[in-house]
């Protein structure tokens, strides 16, 4: 739920602000269904920061015109390399930040604190600042590095949430499969969606 509050005796919804981070990771449609989703949603402010690896990973996998539509799905829009932009100071308050997906080089950045670019000084700010950190890993096999740093990641407060599809929902397409992982997401953040079928079995005979 959206928090609300009271002005001139009227309930005004107070909008939520959250980051999205798009890395060169394969799996930019999950990125893309994010910002879909979000910008579906009313009383949400979407800053968007996508890599240069990504912008070469969206033309591959999904196609020339998918970056503009990602950036067109964004309130706000920052350059890779602008660690001045207000996302990389904790004054600037957020809710929090996804990064869908996430490479292996950016979960290593966060594992480590390593700012070296806006998506992982974002994250680090996120962190330190108490607020949710949401990172669609998306890499298989994983080696020990990988594991020891989702256990970084997790230790900090972070959520690492891989893109693992559910079959309880019977997905009939690629879409399912993805809204799934996209739904779960937006659920560590209370926004409502209704991009997956809940698990609810047995009658309810009320």
């Amino acid at each position: 739920m959206l928090a609300a509050n009271r002005e001139n005796g009227e309930i005004k919804l107070k909008k939520k602000r959250l980051i999205v981070g798009i890395t060169g990771a394969s799996g930019s449609i999950y990125g893309l269904t994010l910002l879909k989703a979000l910008n579906a949603v009313d009383q949400i402010e979407i800053h968007l920061i996508v890599s240069g690896s990504a912008r070469y990973i969206f033309n591959e996998e999904i196609g020339e015109d998918a970056l503009d539509k990602a950036v067109s799905l964004s309130h706000f829009y920052y350059d890779i390399k602008d660690l001045a932009a207000s996302v990389s100071s904790g004054s600037f308050k957020t809710d929090g930040m996804i990064i869908a997906p996430c490479s292996a080089k950016t979960l290593s950045a966060v594992a480590n604190s390593y700012g070296n670019n806006l998506i992982c000084r974002a994250a680090d700010v996120v962190l330190k600042e108490r607020r949710q950190l949401v990172l669609l890993f998306r890499e298989t096999p994983l080696n020990l590095g990988h594991i020891e740093n989702m256990d970084k990641v997790t230790r900090m407060g972070g959520v690492i949430l891989p893109p693992v599809p559910a079959f309880y929902n019977k997905p009939e397409s690629l879409d399912d499969i993805i809204n799934h992982s996209i739904g779960k997401a937006l659920d560590l953040f209370s926004v409502e969606h209704n991009l997956y079928k809940r698990w609810g079995p047995g009658v309810d005979k009320s």
